[in-house]
């Protein structure tokens, strides 16, 4: 336990130092935007690309760990949607707050799980956490737009802008760029390699002081039953049932290590963009999403200790 909380602290480490840089008001709020543009669509894009490009498949069954987690996902949909009514009954959650509680278990935050992946398993687990990002993103991203157009009333987009908006991801693209690149047998000229790993190794770092930026405990209020369910049901259950769902496909090794960081972050920060957009509860989802992340503190570390 002591070993994998050491190699999660400077993770954890940095994130704090965003929450303190925030604060102190050394970067603004707009100057934030600007980082966070640059992390999402450059930096992150270019480590992705990288270490995809660069992994060896052979290493892993990615299409095992691939059924895991989206086995996972399915299962986890199937028994919040099946509960909803009875949570609304027992603990009078309406539907607009379920949609926060279902985007709070279901989704997960990339630029946290990468810089795990990298701290704990080098680049084998940097290319392995990219490959369960093509299985996971797309589905993840429609079921929130699903249940938020049903349970918020939110006008959803057209099939044709989810489609639009999942093939112009920078995350997806560049996971596609990189295995392309991968079979093809090419390797990146000299100059053009230095230039990409400079680039990627900024990420990670950048990436990570962004999410503590965005954490607003101010935000907080008095835990009810919406709050403590959306902040601890992904925790609790995410990765035991990621992991049941991974043994039985087999999966094993840095796969298996992908699958519990996957399914045991926090949730993603544009979450609350979503929920705002479709009139959803969107102070519970900010609520959720900063309460998961100091959660993950210990839960995450708790979690690859007793699975992997």
């Amino acid at each position: 336990m002591l070993t994998t909380l050491a190699a999660l602290m400077p993770v954890i480490l940095v994130i704090a130092s965003g929450y303190l840089i925030a604060r102190t008001g050394l970067i603004t709020g707009d100057q934030w935007r600007g980082i966070e543009k640059l992390a999402y669509f450059v930096l992150f894009p270019m480590v992705l690309f990288r270490t995809i490009s660069q992994a060896d498949f052979t290493s892993f069954h990615a299409l095992n760990m691939g059924g895991a987690l989206l086995m996972s996902i399915f299962l986890m949909t199937a028994l919040l949607l099946g509960a909803r009514k009875t949570i609304e009954r027992i603990w009078g959650i309406p539907a607009v707050r379920f949609t926060s509680i279902f985007q709070g278990t279901l989704r997960w935050n990339a630029m946290i799980a990468l810089a795990i992946a990298d701290n704990v398993a080098g680049k084998t687990g940097l290319a392995t956490l990219a490959v369960a990002m093509v299985f996971v993103i797309p589905v993840v991203n429609i079921l929130s737009i699903l249940v938020l157009s049903h349970f918020a009333s939110g006008s959803a987009p057209s099939a044709q802008k989810i489609l639009k908006d999942l093939f112009s991801n920078p995350f997806i693209l560049s996971i596609g760029l990189g295995v392309l690149f991968n079979l093809s047998g090419l390797t990146l000229p000299g100059v053009v390699g230095d230039t990409v790993e400079i680039f990627s190794r900024a990420a990670l770092p950048i990436g990570i002081i962004c999410v503590g930026a965005g954490l607003d405990l101010s935000a907080l209020r008095r835990p009810g039953p919406a709050l403590t369910m959306g902040t601890f049901l992904r925790p609790a259950f995410m990765p035991l049932l990621a992991f049941g769902c991974a043994m039985l496909f087999g999966v094993s090794g840095p796969a298996l290590v992908a699958v519990v960081i996957a399914s045991s972050v926090p949730c993603a920060s544009n979450s609350y963009l979503l929920s705002r957009q479709m009139n959803g509860d969107a102070k519970l989802m900010a609520e959720i999403i900063t309460l998961q992340t100091l959660a993950a503190t210990v839960t995450t570390p708790l979690a690859l200790f007793l699975l992997t």
